[in-house]
Formats: structure tokens, C-alpha cells, sequence
């Protein structure tokens, strides 16, 4: 492999990592605000257990997410500066933003939310929650924003040395992909953690542990999975139809087409290959695809040889990767859908099978995401900039031995911060949420006594 392969290797390795984290703490801190502001509302003891319990989770991940971005900014100076040279004009500006109106709220309200309950009142920590979760959405706002210019290039020219210059800042922002793009990965965050909270939730049920909190928990998280799984799925028809449009070469990779097709079948299961261009072991739907991505029995699809093999990405990598992403969706929804069936029946909290298939669920919204950007990344190859900046035109001029030391170097600390994160993050899970069961001072009627002299017990009054 050279510099420019393992440079990749070396980005996807980092990127996919940390990906993981912007998805968890998009979906918990919601959840952690959520149940703040039910607390301040309402003042019931269940949801203040539920939302210390997550927000310890939320700042483990919350942490790693940092430390993990910041890598991906040297990254880019080191690796890849023809690109930073190329674009600084254009992502520059969008990752100062995002410092600026993201990272900013959240540094600024973190600190209330992590450690304020119990210090502040309760109407101010939801608002602290609120404003750290909307920092959150207002980030990802940014970072999708830079990455759909680059899969669909808008609001930009480029001069004679190859630099990009702006010329307009609302048309570079918000580009075609983008909607879709923002829509689909907020969704997919929410789902993930609604999917997580429910696989926690299930192992407490299963254990008979911490059961008042958890049935909460579980019934929350399902009901909004209930919404989100077809959400999604209807999202991602948008964004495959703009796909179609936009860059109709990764859509054809990941469809696994090879010509130009007046109603597609769908390709079920095959191996691409690209060599020989055609697909080996074929199991084919006729006209489906054309009915999901055109909408109609014989829409036409460009296929992969209406481009030139030098301009086609690694097909099998798109062709499988979508295939993950999209099964683990299907399978998001049955068990979304099969938990209001157990809900109307009233076996919602009792079904064993269900709640084993509940825990075992847990970690398949990362995979979909990880498979999800596999998809947008490598469908976009062997591009940059989708049709301007080729990839072998923006590596750094460094060593594949450079390259491969660091590589290794990413891959051990990486692996030890993943298993520190399971082990801490482990251990919380397990332990479940407090539910202390003490009454809320807030709340009128309640008053502190001390009747024993060494701590402090709780008393209700008459009025």
C-alpha cells in the first residue's frame, strides 16, 4: 500500500471511531434533557434517577468524542494538505463555526449539567440540558454542512492553482445533500440511543433490578423507536433520490449496477466484481429497484460503466456496506413494531425472548452508522471533492513508513480507549440507576429533618 492507501486507511480508522461518539452523545444528551425537564415539570423521583444514571454514561462519551475530534484536525494538516490547501477557504470557515456556536454553548453549560443538580434549581439545569443538547445539534449542523460540500460541491470556484474560493456562502452551506444528509444522521443518532436506552433497560427488567425506573425507561425508548424507525426509513428514500441525482456513480455502486437500466432489478445478495465488471452469484428482484429509487416499474438508473473504471469506487466495499445499513434498519423497525404488538397484548415488560432480542439490539445502530458513512465516504471515491479534487491530489507527500507507524500507533490507543470506555461505561450500565427513592425537596409538602442526629431523613408535612 502507499502513502495515499494507508493515509485512507488511517482517516477511515479515525473518523469511524469517532463517529461513534458524536451519535452517542447527540441522543443522550437529549434523553438526559428530556428527562430534566420531566423532573423540573413534574417533580416525579423516576425520571431525576433516569437522568443521573444517563448523564454519567453521556460525559463518558461526551469525553471520548472530544479527544477524538481533535485528532481529526491534526489529521487533516498532516495527512491530507493538499486538501486543507484546496478547501481551507470553504471547511475552514464551517469548523470555525462550529467552535464558535457549538462547542462554545456546549464548554458553557456542560459544567451546570454534569454537576449543577442538586446545586441549582431544577428549571435551570433543564435549561443548562437544553442548551448542551441544542450545542450538540447546532455541531453536527456544521459538520454535516462541510461534508455534503464536499459530496456535492456548490457555492465555490476554483482558481488555476487549484484553490477554492467562496462566492456564495448560502448556496456552499446549504447544498443539495445537505437536508437530507442533516435529517438522516440526527435521525439515525436518536434511533441508535432509543435502541441502547431500550437494550439497557431490557438487561435490568431481565435481572428484576432498578424495575420502576427501567420499565420507564423502556417504554420511552420504544415508543420514540416506534416513530424514528420509519422515520428513518423514509428520510434515507429522500436522500437516496437525491443520491440518484447528485451522484449517480456511488448509487449504481451501491445497488451493485454496472449499466445503464431501464427498470433495475434489485440485487439482493452478489459479488461485485470489478474486474470483470459484473456481478457473480446474483440473486435479483426484477424492477424493484426501480421502483424505490425512481418511483415508477421503468425509471432509467445510470450504471457504474457510464464512468470510466479509474472514476468507480471499491463497488463491494459500497455494495455490502449499504447492505448492512439497511438490513440493520429493516430490523430496527420489526422490533419497533413487534414491541407495540406486545404493548397492546400487555406483555410489553414480561416477554423474556423480547427482552433478550432487546439487549441484543443494542449495538446494531452503531453498526448501521458506521456502515452508513462506509457508504457516503467510500461511495464518494476516488474524490475528495466529489468531480473536482481527486484523492491521490490531496494526500500529503509523506512516507507509507511514516504513515504505517502512526497507523499502528492509532489503532492501540484507540482499541484501549474503546475497552476503557466499555469497561467504565460497563460497570454504570450494570450497576442501573440509583433509584434512591428519596423525595424531592423541591416539592411543596416536603420539609428535611434530622432524627437522628448523624444524617439527614425525609419527612412529609401536613398542610
Amino acid at each position: 500500500m502507499d502513502a495515499a492507501d494507508l493515509s485512507r486507511l488511517q482517516f477511515a480508522l479515525t473518523v469511524g471511531y469517532h463517529i461513534l461518539w458524536p451519535t452517542f452523545s447527540i441522543g443522550t444528551s437529549c434523553f438526559v434533557t428530556l428527562m430534566s425537564v420531566m423532573f423540573w415539570r413534574t417533580g416525579n423521583t423516576l425520571y431525576r434517577d433516569l437522568m443521573r444514571f444517563w448523564m454519567k454514561l453521556f460525559a463518558l462519551g461526551f469525553g471520548m468524542g472530544v479527544i477524538t475530534g481533535i485528532v481529526l484536525s491534526y489529521e487533516i494538516g498532516t495527512n491530507w494538505s493538499g486538501f486543507a490547501r484546496a478547501t481551507s477557504n470553504v471547511i475552514g470557515p464551517f469548523l470555525l463555526y462550529e467552535t464558535l456556536t457549538a462547542f462554545f454553548l456546549e464548554a458553557g453549560f456542560i459544567g451546570i449539567m454534569l454537576f449543577g443538580e442538586g446545586k441549582v434549581s431544577r428549571g435551570m439545569h433543564a435549561f443548562a440540558s437544553i442548551m448542551v443538547s441544542v450545542g450538540a445539534l447546532i455541531s453536527t449542523t456544521w459538520i454535516i454542512a462541510a461534508n455534503s460540500w464536499m459530496q456535492t460541491p456548490a457555492g465555490a470556484v476554483r482558481d488555476a492553482s487549484g484553490i477554492f474560493h467562496v462566492v456564495d456562502w448560502g448556496a456552499a452551506f446549504l447544498t443539495s445533500s445537505f437536508p437530507y444528509r442533516l435529517a438522516h444522521m440526527v435521525c439515525a443518532s436518536f434511533l441508535t440511543c432509543a435502541f441502547m436506552i431500550a437494550g439497557v433497560s431490557a438487561f435490568h427488567l431481565w435481572r428484576g433490578t432498578h424495575v420502576a425506573a427501567s420499565r420507564k425507561a423502556f417504554s420511552m425508548a420504544l415508543w420514540l423507536a416506534l416513530v424514528l424507525a420509519p422515520a428513518q426509513i423514509a428520510i434515507g428514500d429522500l436522500h437516496g433520490r437525491n443520491t440518484l441525482v447528485e451522484q449517480p456513480t456511488k448509487l449504481a455502486a451501491m445497488e451493485g449496477l454496472w449499466d445503464t437500466t431501464k427498470g433495475p432489478a434489485m440485487t439482493v445478495i452478489a459479488w461485485p466484481d470489478m474486474a470483470q465488471q459484473r456481478n457473480l452469484y446474483a440473486l435479483d428482484i426484477p424492477h424493484l429497484a426501480s421502483l424505490y429509487l425512481t418511483h415508477s416499474w421503468d425509471g432509467e438508473v445510470q450504471g457504474l460503466k457510464a464512468v470510466p473504471p479509474a472514476d468507480q469506487p471499491n463497488v463491494p466495499v459500497v455494495f455490502f456496506a449499504f447492505r448492512i445499513m439497511a438490513g440493520v434498519g429493516m430490523l430496527l423497525l420489526g422490533l419497533a413494531v413487534m414491541a407495540l404488538v406486545l404493548r397492546l397484548r400487555g406483555k410489553l415488560y414480561t416477554a423474556r425472548w423480547f427482552q433478550y432480542a432487546a439487549m441484543a439490539a443494542t449495538p446494531l445502530g452503531f453498526v448501521a452508522v458506521l456502515a452508513g458513512w462506509t457508504v457516503t465516504e467510500a461511495g464518494r471515491q476516488p474524490y475528495l471533492v466529489y468531480g473536482l479534487l481527486r484523492t491521490t491530489d490531496a494526500v500529503s507527500p509523506v512516507s507509507a513508513g511514516a504513515v504505517t507507524a502512526t497507523l499502528i500507533l492509532f489503532a492501540l490507543i484507540y482499541n484501549v480507549l474503546l475497552l476503557s470506555f466499555f469497561w467504565f461505561a460497563g460497570r454504570i450500565a450494570i450497576k442501573g440507576p440509583s433509584d434512591t427513592g428519596e423525595p424531592d425537596l423541591e416539592q411543596p409538602g416536603l420539609a428535611r429533618t434530622n432524627t437522628t442526629g448523624r444524617a439527614p431523613a425525609y419527612a412529609r408535612t401536613t398542610n
